[in-house]
């Protein structure tokens, strides 16, 4: 299993000026990072990718669609190719980046909402538009680690049963599911037999607690949670996302409007003490 630690919690654009954090990220004992694509091209990320080798962190990355232009699920055509654009250009900067998957709501637009469920049409322009992005992510190497979300950002798949019925339609190896405790905490009735009912489909697990905040302080099962990771014979990345205030585009997206640890060192070091402790390590 590899622990990472996603750098959300600092910014959405990792740079030079990020090293001395990343090398203490790496001191804590953290295997990895997980590196946000929404800007720059794929030389920036190979050049990113360069400094994370320097420093011994491998490497995962997250990302979203935020602009209403990218809507997969649009019912204009152009529209759709506009996001599957936007998808094949995350592929490559991940490629870029040496990681070998991309995850996160990279279904439909983060917090736009029609005012009723996801209609079959929709579906069915979800279905057509990750198999397009699936023929790109085979060529990349890339899988893509699909992300349910809770009801208040985004409506097209809110469960792991909705993800995996959507996965089943795509029927596409380089399209697969993360488990999120975050999620999984607001919307499902079993958070761990959401995970164990649909450990097939999992390729990516990020941690995090109900609150947003240092994981092991808050009511996320954890004990539970980490005996099904065991369980289920998984054996890949174990993300920590945290969020704070410090970005305030990243802030208004994710909710966030007070501190929910005392400092971003809390949050990492004492996340990844609560992981070690919770895989018997």
């Amino acid at each position: 299993m590899k622990i990472g630690m996603c750098m959300f919690l600092w910014t959405t654009q990792v740079g030079p000026e990020h090293e001395a954090l990343l090398a203490d990220i790496r001191e804590t004992g953290f295997d990895g990072v997980e590196i946000p694509i929404f800007d720059g091209v794929p030389e920036d990320y190979v050049q990113l990718g360069q400094m994370l080798d320097r420093l011994g962190l491998e490497r995962t990355a997250v990302s979203a669609l935020g602009d209403p232009a990218h809507d997969l699920i649009s019912p204009d055509r152009l529209v759709r190719d506009a996001g599957v654009e936007r998808m094949k250009w995350v592929l490559d900067c991940t490629a870029a980046l040496g990681a070998n998957t991309v995850s996160g709501p990279l279904h439909s637009v983060l917090g736009q909402f029609s005012g009723t469920g996801p209609t079959d049409d929709e579906m069915k322009r979800a279905v057509e538009s990750q198999r397009r992005i699936a023929e790109h992510a085979a060529k990349t190497g890339v899988m893509v680690g699909l992300e349910a979300l809770n009801r208040f950002e985004c409506y097209l798949v809110n469960t792991m049963a909705d993800l995996s019925a959507l996965l089943a339609q795509v029927d596409h190896p380089n399209i697969r599911a993360m488990y999120d405790t975050f999620h999984a905490n607001i919307e499902e009735t079993e958070p761990i037999a959401a995970l164990t009912q649909h450990a097939d489909d999992v390729v990516h697990i990020h941690i995090s607690e109900n609150d947003r905040g240092v994981p092991g302080r808050g009511h996320i099962p954890w004990a539970e949670t980490f005996a099904a990771i065991r369980e289920i014979g998984y054996d890949d990345w174990l993300t920590i996302e945290a969020f704070g205030r410090g970005l305030p585009d990243l802030a208004a997206a994710t909710k966030v409007w007070r501190d929910f640890a005392e400092s971003p060192e809390a949050v990492y070091r004492e996340g990844y003490a609560h992981i070690r402790a919770g895989l018997g390590d």
